[in-house]
């Protein structure tokens, strides 16, 4: 399992955890789940975009979802699209950080 290097980021429990979302349109994508970044109180979940043509990671793209919902357990349980471009570029440059040595980002 990878372990991340702030204590603002929460790790996968283990890899490979594949969520399937399905937007407004009734569209579905799926998912990997690469953590969660915790900033200014919220929670927010970092993914790649996978399917058959496009395995994890090789498209270079990240999703951001804020966390709207938890469960029972305390699990994200609800996700939304962050919209806000400033707080987006705040919580990417905070994941940036926490897993500087799990990824290469590009500038």
């Amino acid at each position: 399992m990878r372990e991340g290097s702030a204590p603002n980021f929460c790790p996968p429990t283990e890899e490979g955890i594949t969520l399937t979302f399905e937007d407004e349109g009734g569209e579905r994508i799926d998912l990997e789940f690469l953590g969660l970044i915790l900033h200014e109180g919220k929670s927010y979940g970092f993914f790649f975009p996978i399917d058959e043509d496009v395995p994890a990671g090789s498209s270079g793209e990240v999703v951001l979802l804020e966390v709207t919902e938890l469960d029972e357990d305390g699990q994200p349980a609800a996700f939304e699209l962050v919209e806000d471009e400033a707080i987006a570029a705040e919580v990417y440059d905070d994941f940036r950080t926490a897993t500087a040595e799990l990824y290469d980002f590009e500038d």
